[in-house]
């Protein structure tokens, strides 16, 4: 190669640096696959024989290709490394009919890796921001529970002192009217919407954890087991099956047995309220080292993207008007978190539900 090609050859290849350095800092990390592309395109530009080239961009999810791919190539490529790990990779090809692996430049080799790097630099940088963006959004998540906790405790005590001056009144009016008379079926109905409505002031205290707890070393194995027992002419009724997976030996955490039960119960009757017929719901208990997991799984729709942030919302239900008053996943919220865990949601495969607890042991 003459003096003046190789300084050619330079300039290409220093004017492809530049041009990868000037698109990475104008990029927009919405349009990624744009941002990609254009660094493909600069790439195989820089090459001695740009016109035969096809440069290939692969880091999942992305796939970008310069230009067709021919059916045999020869190529030379480069890992991008995202925290110091392999996650893709950037591939240089000829067709093979005309070239061979020796037409790669030893320049165009050390490009390609310094543009593999600055790649990977900007990827690495782009899941900072997403994970930096998922913190957020818990953090704010977990604000606007907080809120709602504190204002959800105080609408329960509100209500807590007239509740029980309607029942008590109603049932002292209840005994001095005769049985069967009008006035004593209509006694009837406002004890049973006060009994109502004091179970919705006890799911509210459930939520803002206001509830008093009986916390004691328990062997959570059998109040599972025995919360599926009760739970079993459930199933049969609605024609749900269940598979249970639970360790062999104990499993020690200190908790309110009455109140984890109540978890169990709420969660799976959920998950039957929205499975088809003959799904399948899954219960599993795991131990790890620092905690344990209760996973409940269902085949039923799921939860859509919308409605995920908002599923521990006092009052949110997606039930039809009449089958719930949106407390359930609430109460469980509260007891969960009074009890210093956590409930994640994730899809199930290929459609339904899965709610993740994780108990500290400590």
């Amino acid at each position: 190669m003459t003096i003046e090609k190789n300084l050619k050859e330079r300039i290409k290849e220093l004017t492809c640096l530049y041009e990868v350095s000037s698109i990475i800092v104008n990029n927009d990390y919405k349009a990624l696959d744009k941002t990609l592309y254009s660094i493909a395109l600069s790439l195989r530009k820089s090459l001695q024989f740009s016109k035969d080239a096809t440069v290939e961009i692969v880091s999942e999810p992305f796939h970008l290709i310069s230009s067709a791919l021919p059916k045999r190539t020869v190529s030379i490529e480069s890992n991008i490394s995202i925290f110091n790990e392999p996650k893709g990779f950037i591939r240089m090809h000829y067709p093979a009919d005309k070239f061979t692996k020796k037409d790669f430049l030893k320049e165009e080799k050390k490009l390609l890796q310094n543009v593999s790097i600055n790649v990977g630099d900007l990827l690495e940088r782009v899941a900072i921001r997403e994970n930096e963006a998922i913190v957020k959004r818990k953090m704010e998540h977990a604000d606007r529970l907080s809120i709602l906790g504190e204002i959800t405790a105080g609408i329960a005590h509100e209500l807590n002192t007239p509740l029980a001056n309607i029942l008590g009144f109603a049932e002292l009016l209840k005994s001095k009217e005769p049985e069967n008379t009008q006035n004593s079926k209509d006694i009837d109905k406002i004890i049973n919407s006060a009994i109502f409505s004091r179970e919705v002031v006890k799911k509210l205290m459930f939520f803002a954890c206001e509830m008093p707890q009986n916390l004691g070393q328990t062997d959570i194995v059998p109040v599972i087991n025995e919360a599926m027992n009760l739970l079993d002419p459930t199933f049969k009724k609605n024609e749900v099956k269940y598979k249970v997976t639970l360790p062999k030996g104990e499993v020690l955490m200190k908790a309110d047995t009455i109140q984890l039960t109540q978890v169990i119960f709420n969660l799976v009757l959920n998950a039957i309220y929205f499975s088809p017929k003959n799904g399948l719901i899954k219960i599993t208990l795991e131990e790890t080292k620092k905690n344990i997991i209760l996973k409940i799984a269902d085949e039923g729709p799921g939860i859509s993207a919308e409605n995920v942030q908002k599923i521990f919302q006092p009052f949110f239900t997606t039930k039809t008007v009449g089958d719930g008053s949106g407390l359930g996943l609430s109460v469980v919220h509260g007891i969960i978190r009074s009890h210093r865990g956590t409930i994640d949601y994730q899809p199930n495969n290929p459609t339904g539900a899965i709610f993740i607890i994780t108990f500290p042991k400590q």
